[in-house]
Order: C-alpha cells, then structure tokens, then sequence
C-alpha cells in the first residue's frame, strides 16, 4: 500500500480487477491531493473492465451510474466508486456527455477530464501516471485545462468556476489560455444550475486566498455572468477571511444592497441560510445607526453579532468598534437571554391573577421579559410577582 493513501478495501478492488487481467488506477481529486499532501478522500478507481465485468467480480455493488460506467462496490463497509474507462460524447446539457464510450485506454479516459492535476492516475504500487503534466503544474502552482480549454468550459461550463475555486483553495494562478477560454465562454456558466455554482461558491469563499479568486472573476467576465454577483466583487475583500461559506453570502447581500429574501431565492438557500443573512442585514442595519443597544444583544445570536460587527470594521474603518470578545461579554451579562430564562410562567400569572387564561398571558409575558431585561424587574418569581401585581392591578 501507498503510505497515507487509500484503505485496505480499495486496494483489495484494484488487486482482483488486475488478478481478472484488467487494468485499474487511482484517479481523481484524491491522486491530485495526495501530491498536495493533503488528506486523500473520495477514492476513485478507474478501470479497463466494463459495469458488467466488474459487477461479475465483486458481490456487493449498486449500479449509481453504470450508463456512463460507473459502479459501487461496497467492499469492507466501504463504498468505492469504480468508473469505466471511457470517452464522452456530446455534452447537449453543459453538464453530462449525452453518451460515452468505453475503451480500453487510460490515455483517452485521462484526456477527457478538467485539469491537468486532476488528470493524474496512480497505481497500488506507486506508480505515477502523468501524460499532461500535472504534477509540474501543481509544483508550479499552475491550474491548466487538460487539451484545448474552451472544449472543457463547453463540456461542461462549471469547469470554469471550478477552476477560479480551485484558485482560491490552492492559492494557485490560472493559466493564460485557460483564463483566455474562461473569458470567451463566461456567458456559458448560464448553462449551470444555481445548486452546482452554490457549491462551488462556498468553496471558494472558504479557500486560503479568496481575493485572488475574486480577482479571476472581475478579469474574466464570470462574475457579470454569475447571478447578483455584478459589481460587487471589490468589496468582497475588505471582509476576509470568511469563517463561514454564509458571511460571504451575507457580506453580498448587505454591501450589494440585495434584500436577503432576493439572495435566498435565486441561489435556493435553505431555511437556517435565509434566517441568518436577513438577521444580519437586520443587525447591520441597527449597526450603521449607532452602538449596539440591550434589545440588539437580546435579539441577536453571537454569530450574528460578530459577523455584523465585522462588516461593520469593514467599511466604517475610522469608527470604534467592539472586539468578539466584548461582544460575547455584552451578550453574557444580559439578565436573561431568552424568555425560557424567566423564572416565572403563565401558569404562574393565572394563578396570581385569579382569572382564566388567555391571550392576556403572553402579552404580559412579554411585558415581563421587556422589564427583567431592562432592569426594571429582577428575574426573581417574588420581585416578578409584585412587579406584575402592581401593574396589572392598576390596569383592571
């Protein structure tokens, strides 16, 4: 075995496919990581051996995409992609060739894919295959398409914004004629649905040099051509790093002027995503306008409130602002922090009131909660009782 590379279980699929006179290899991002000496996950194999002769080898396999040649083969627990090879014909939809062929030659499979790091093969015995130079390039710190370039980007156009993501989690630069072909085919990224460019997005706000992937994307074009992201990428820099793939949405949002509701529906962003960016459009909002107040940190998560605080350094670089630290001792020394802190409850306001439940109990639950948080109430179900007692009283 490979020293920190791969399991038992993928060696184990390689040696019975070679022992039935077939060839098979590691490809893909796990060989490309291995090189980076990074942690190698999702092994892929690649083989001569067509669906039907590897789903004749082992037992235990699920057809996830045997049209196109791949099989699952679930070895020792664990489920190993094994892929035909093959060449791709005509890719109508910009994502999946509409048919492929399979053939016997690792050459032909290894020259239909992305990039030349990503065109690597390996043997279980160590062996690299590198027809294109792939080793070099990642040495150089070079992200090239494999072949002519504007023939992957029309294969399949995400490849362009995975190769601006690839700049910003490697930190490497992209090749001339690679970014040339990203520049006259940017319109293509059309073609790609907003779930995949998403993905590809909170990568690439989560990689170690982010500013230069921005930079890729105003050069190139694909920013104009990437749905609300026109002329918003040079602010995008003023907030980094990102500890989250949602600060970058959000930080879009709020410097774009874009409505978080806007922002959720186009790129489909769950239910949590939604709620946070609006919280801190909302935060902001209450930022631009003056220190946070009591009801802010009562109102806010921390998350929120750092992550609007940073935004707010940002852009407001001559003002005072509050270190994390302030702002999660701001929020720890409110007297409670949600109304479950109360030590009191509506069963408690009927009982002391002496009258049936209703919507009455929640309006002065509120009242109560307002006036522990502010001072004007301990959180104590004596000083709450008179407090709430003397109030009502005088209201009846």
């Amino acid at each position: 075995m490979i020293k920190n590379f791969g399991s038992r279980g993928s060696y184990e699929i390689i040696r019975r496919l070679e022992k039935a006179d077939f060839e098979a290899v590691f490809v893909g991002g796990a060989v490309r990581d291995y090189f980076l000496d990074k942690p190698a996950k999702d092994i892929d194999i690649a083989t001569s051996a067509e669906p039907y002769e590897v789903k004749a080898i082992f037992s235990n396999t699920v057809d996830v995409g045997v049209d196109h040649g791949t099989v699952l083969v679930i070895i020792e627990g664990e489920p190993i992609e094994v892929t035909t090879y093959r060449t791709d014909g005509v890719y109508t939809d910009h994502r999946r060739p509409d048919e492929v062929q399979f053939v016997k030659s690792l050459r032909e499979d290894l020259l239909r894919r992305d990039f030349t790091m990503n065109a690597l093969a390996l043997r279980k015995d160590g062996e690299v295959i590198d027809l294109f130079g792939g080793i070099s390039d990642m040495e150089n710190k070079i992200i090239r398409a494999v072949g002519n370039p504007t023939d992957r980007f029309l294969e399949d156009a995400l490849r362009m914004i995975r190769a601006i993501r690839f700049s910003s989690v490697l930190d490497f630069d992209i090749e001339i004629n690679t970014l040339e072909a990203i520049q006259t085919s940017a319109s293509e990224i059309n073609h790609v649905s907003i779930e995949r460019l998403k993905i590809e997005m909170d990568k690439l706000f989560m990689g170690i040099n982010p500013a230069k992937a921005f930079n890729y994307l105003e050069v190139s074009g694909l920013g104009d051509a990437i749905p609300l992201f026109t002329g918003r990428l040079d602010v995008l820099n003023r907030a980094l790093p990102f500890v989250s793939p949602l600060e970058g949405w959000a930080y879009i949002s709020i410097m774009g002027d874009l409505q978080s509701a806007e922002l959720a529906r186009v790129y489909k962003l769950s239910n949590d995503e939604s709620r946070f960016i609006s919280s801190v459009h909302e935060a902001y909002q209450k930022r631009v306008s003056g220190v946070f107040t009591i009801s802010e940190y009562y109102k806010f998560d921390l998350a929120v409130l750092v992550c609007t605080e940073k935004f707010y350094r940002s852009v407001y670089i001559d003002s005072p602002t509050l270190k994390n630290s302030e702002l999660e001792r701001n929020k720890h020394d409110l007297p409670i922090q949600s109304a479950q802190d109360l030590t009191i409850n509506g069963k408690d306001l009927i009982k002391w009131a002496g009258i049936a439940g209703g919507r009455w109990t929640g309006v002065w639950i509120e009242k109560i909660e307002h006036a522990v948080l502010h001072s004007l109430c301990e959180n104590d179900p004596i000083k709450i009782k008179d407090w709430f007692m003397h109030d009502f009283e005088s209201k009846r």
